[in-house]
């Protein structure tokens, strides 16, 4: 009899275990992927990606690889902040903005960080056209860009990641596509 309930309990077990792993691999792949891209500060982002002519998308894809969406980031380079914005990069956007109000420590507001890497971005698409050369800019600098483009190194109408040169910007530029065909997908 106790062999009996024993085989019951371990048939039941393994059949518990089998639906359990089936709703796991329906469900779980969709949690996961919600948590790996997810979207914080939507209202900023719709308003200045808006604002600049740029993709949301694009935005996300930038706050993801640069800062996975803490406010608080700082690189080996210096950059701070959401969209990881170095002290030149603040320089020049202030500039382009008039924003002679805010000081570099500012970027570490979301609003502020995401309002000027949003100019940044709209300001880079407006020059290239292309996901491609817009994230190499911004992890690169745009002279960085210019020089493959006049080299021939880079097709701008063209672009294959491969050419791009600089194992890390070409690393970047993957994680950056990456993000932004799961942030367009959604």
């Amino acid at each position: 009899m106790r062999r009996r309930r024993r085989k019951k309990a371990l048939f039941l077990l393994v059949v518990f275990s089998a639906a359990l792993v089936l709703i796991l691999f329906k469900y779980l792949p969709e949690k996961i992927e919600s948590q790996i891209y997810r979207k914080e500060y939507e209202e900023e982002v719709e308003r200045y990606s808006s604002e600049y002519g740029i993709e949301p998308a694009l935005v996300y894809s930038v706050i993801k690889v640069e800062s996975n969406f803490n406010p608080k980031a700082v690189s080996e380079a210096g950059a701070i902040g959401l969209m990881q914005i170095i002290e030149e990069s603040f320089d020049w956007v202030a500039w382009r903005l008039g924003r002679t109000d805010l000081k570099f420590d500012d970027m570490y507001t979301p609003e502020y960080s995401i309002m000027f890497g949003c100019n940044m971005l709209g300001y880079l698409w407006e020059k290239y056209h292309s996901i491609e050369l817009v994230a190499a800019a911004y992890h690169s600098g745009m002279t960085t860009v210019d020089s493959w483009i006049e080299s021939g190194i880079v097709d701008p109408t063209n672009v294959d990641v491969e050419d791009i040169e600089g194992d890390n910007t070409r690393y970047y530029v993957k994680k950056i596509k990456r993000a932004y065909k799961n942030y367009s997908n959604k």
